[in-house]
């Protein structure tokens, strides 16, 4: 085999979170070898609808040490999970690999990856330096081109290693299809068990494939609308203390929890703004609820709506200058968006049928929503201006959509039908893409509901 020398990236992940990173120009050669690289054709187009899932190898990541043989193996095995979930890749079975160990400065033998018909291919590697530091390296390649595509180094704590393998899984799949990934992200949501009559519904959170799953709150008190600050580890809900409805902030890296205020009404659905600066809510007082927003700095509470019907929902877009939210001001439930100041109201839903928890994409351009119409709820999807409506999914009881970091996929909930004798069935997590297909559970310890996904993890 020929030699060949190449370009890493350097990443250190301290405490979980990225240092300056640094780029390490070995030779010349390697810089030609990057530059060729670049101009490589393996894309996957996710614009133009449903994509064909793109065939790609992923091999076991090998260790010169044994002990960590079984690390490479979980690394790899994390990858190759994350891309398949995503439905744009189709990872090959390792056993049909014709070659499984690859030295990392090697080429592979393209050949024996084209008969596989594997377009692209990933190999890495695992170790434990010196200092007890992992090192892990990986490589992607074009096959058919026969270019390397992009590689990375990275150096963290072994118990690190999980999110490691969803950042590297983060970085193939923006090279390949242009899109930021959306695998290094977590999602809180209200676990549920008990009868139906008595409920316990705890705060959770996870690791968006449903590891490092964690109760953070012990059930005592009802908690509902959890939802992910866009700027820091913390999370606001509502929670009912002493039959006493309050919004809390919850630090997920210090599990410190502190009451953002006490309302002389009933509060519901707290959001944070964009640049996590204020807490967006309904408030009701009176019989009337309308949206108010609280500035975490000052606590300063403003009120942007003043009218007798219900307001509630809000929800802010990317760039923080609109709000969309849903009102029955009309006569019935509906979806309007105002600017961020409370002025300039207007409605976009003029569909058939009812609609509620509006949230707006990462990207600005689209405005998931639930539907209900003649006894069956929807998820759907519309532009801004509420022009073209799409559903992506239905079911007796589809609820709470909110959105992946990167605008490609949603989360929501979903209950089965009651049985006959009217024992309420499970409520479940699932996933679905933005063109409405790859609808997949997500597995939790017990039933849930009401999730909320954070963006990229810091």
């Amino acid at each position: 085999m020929i030699r060949e020398d190449y370009f890493f990236m350097e990443t250190n992940l301290s405490r979980l979170k990225y240092l300056k990173m640094r780029t390490l120009c070995f030779y010349f050669a390697a810089f030609y070898l990057i530059c060729q690289s670049s101009q490589a054709e393996l894309r996957i187009d996710v614009t133009q609808g449903r994509a064909d899932p793109m065939p790609i190898a992923v091999t076991t990541f090998k260790s010169a040490e044994i002990q960590n043989e079984n690390l490479g193996k979980k690394i790899s095995t994390v990858i190759s999970a994350n891309l398949e979930r995503s439905g744009l890749f189709a990872p090959i079975d390792p056993k049909a690999f014709l070659e499984t160990s690859i030295e990392m400065d090697l080429r592979p033998q393209f050949g024996n990856w084209r008969v596989l018909n594997a377009q692209a291919m990933v190999h890495g590697a695992v170790n434990i330096d010196a200092d007890g530091r992992l090192n892990v390296q990986f490589r992607l390649w074009d096959v058919f081109a026969e270019q390397q595509m992009v590689g990375n180094a990275y150096f963290t704590t072994p118990k690190n290693w999980r999110r490691v393998a969803h950042i590297i899984s983060d970085l193939i799949y923006k090279r390949i299809t242009g899109e930021d990934g959306y695998f290094d992200t977590r999602i809180v949501y209200i676990s549920e068990s008990g009868d139906s009559d008595k409920r316990v519904k705890r705060l959770a959170i996870m690791d968006q494939d449903g590891a490092n799953h964690r109760f953070l709150t012990d059930g005592s008190d009802l908690v509902l609308t959890p939802r992910f600050s866009p700027t820091m580890q913390e999370i606001t809900y509502l929670a009912y203390y002493n039959r006493k409805p309050r919004v809390y902030i919850f630090n997920i890296d210090t599990g410190q929890q502190e009451v953002l205020g006490d309302f002389p009404g009933m509060t519901f659905a707290p959001r944070f703004s964009p640049d996590g600066s204020k807490v967006i809510m309904s408030l009701a007082k009176n019989g009337v609820t309308n949206i108010y927003t609280m500035d975490l700095a000052t606590r300063r509470v403003q009120q942007l709506t003043q009218s007798p019907s219900i307001d509630t929902s809000p929800t802010y877009s990317p760039d923080g200058s609109r709000i969309v939210f849903n009102s029955d001001r009309g006569g019935t439930q509906q979806l309007y968006v105002m600017n961020s100041n409370g002025r300039g109201i207007k409605r976009i839903s003029f569909g058939k049928g009812r609609y509620a928890t509006p949230v707006w994409s990462p990207r600005g351009d689209l405005i998931a929503f639930t539907k209900m119409l003649q006894g069956k709820f929807f998820i759907g999807v519309m532009q801004p201006n509420g022009k073209n409506e799409r559903i992506l999914a239905d079911g007796y009881l589809v609820e709470s959509p909110t959105w992946a970091p990167n605008g490609r996929v949603l989360i929501f909930f979903r209950q089965m039908e009651p049985t006959a004798n009217g024992v309420t069935r499970s409520v479940k997590l699932f996933s679905i893409d933005l063109t409405g297909y790859n609808e997949r559970e997500i597995i939790t310890p017990l039933d849930a509901s009401d999730p909320a996904w954070s963006p990229l993890n810091p």
